[in-house]
């Protein structure tokens, strides 16, 4: 990726906004590293229209509305990125709320799907469901037929998980996690869970799964290191992983959006799935944008908007 024209299998886009992500608050505290060849600021997601195509372009044209997945160098007022990390803006979604999608949804549905291989009549537990990811996980999993419990902190935010189609929603600030799970579940547990603790959630999640169950860790926001009861897992026959998705391959990303564009569009055109924006804040105040989503307030994503 370059800041120049596109070179080859490239297209440069003007943005209409950017999404903000917790990567970004572990890269501007340098703890997640750009990279090698990414631009050095953040910026995971954006959405915009086509600007320039480099050679070997011919899927999009000039004044396309899309969005896409990047390596870095999203909060800006144009990005080069590749061609095939870009998606067409989903009909039915504003240009800028848009932003709000690309990392999230192909976050989402990696880890639900590929990895958890999440099957309808199945019981997922979605840590966080008012997170930038969680909000469209709790969506996506309801789309899929899956039935979800998720969490929450308060009863605003309970409510509002249950608006985009949770079944259950656990308030963390006043409940066990783990005793609403099994009494949902009829004590049988989750069949996946999508872990966004990390080390702090992790005894609990293990108690949680059902026979067979799948803990994926894609979130350490109670720590990297815990303690993991080896005996609980091999009694359930469960199993326990973590994924990222900024450091993967170019090919395995491209094979990701094509099959986001495949499965997952189709489900935000008719309305299954939807950004969920908490707030739109200026470009030039990054730094506020930060702090807000620190804050432990937000519900969904914040935007930057150029």
């Amino acid at each position: 990726m370059n800041l120049g024209e596109p070179g080859p299998g490239e297209l440069s886009v003007d943005i209409a906004a950017a999404g903000v992500n917790r990567a970004d608050l572990l890269q501007r505290s340098g703890h997640y590293t750009p990279p090698p060849g990414a631009p050095e600021w953040p910026g995971l997601e954006i959405s915009g229209t086509v600007r320039a195509l480099g050679p070997g372009v011919s899927a999009w044209r000039a004044g396309d509305a899309v969005v896409a997945l990047l390596e870095g160098g999203g909060y800006a007022e144009q990005a080069v990125v590749r061609a095939t990390q870009v998606l067409p803006a989903p009909h039915g979604v504003d240009l800028v709320d848009a932003a709000a999608l690309p990392e999230a949804v192909l976050t989402a549905w990696t880890n639900l799907v590929d990895t958890a291989r999440l099957q309808a009549g199945e019981w997922v537990l979605v840590h966080g469901g008012s997170g930038g990811v969680g909000s469209i996980a709790v969506q996506l999993a309801t789309a899929l037929g899956a039935r979800v419990v998720t969490t929450a902190g308060g009863p605003e935010r309970v409510a509002r998980c249950l608006a985009l189609g949770a079944e259950v929603v656990v308030d963390h600030r006043a409940d066990d996690v783990v005793a609403a799970v099994r009494d949902a579940t009829g004590g049988r547990g989750a069949d996946v869970v999508l872990d966004v603790l990390g080390a702090g959630g992790l005894a609990d999640n293990v108690r949680v799964l059902a026979p067979g169950g799948r803990l994926v860790v894609i979130g350490l926001q109670k720590g990297r290191r815990g303690e993991l009861d080896l005996g609980a897992l091999m009694a359930k026959g469960a199993w326990v992983t973590g994924t990222l998705l900024r450091p993967r391959p170019a090919e395995e990303k491209a094979a990701l959006v094509a099959a986001v564009r495949e499965h997952v569009w189709p489900m935000v055109a008719d309305g299954q799935v939807r950004p969920v924006v908490h707030a739109r804040v200026p470009l030039d105040e990054a730094a506020r944008a930060h702090e807000l989503l620190e804050s432990g307030e937000v519900f969904g994503k914040v935007l930057l908007v150029p």
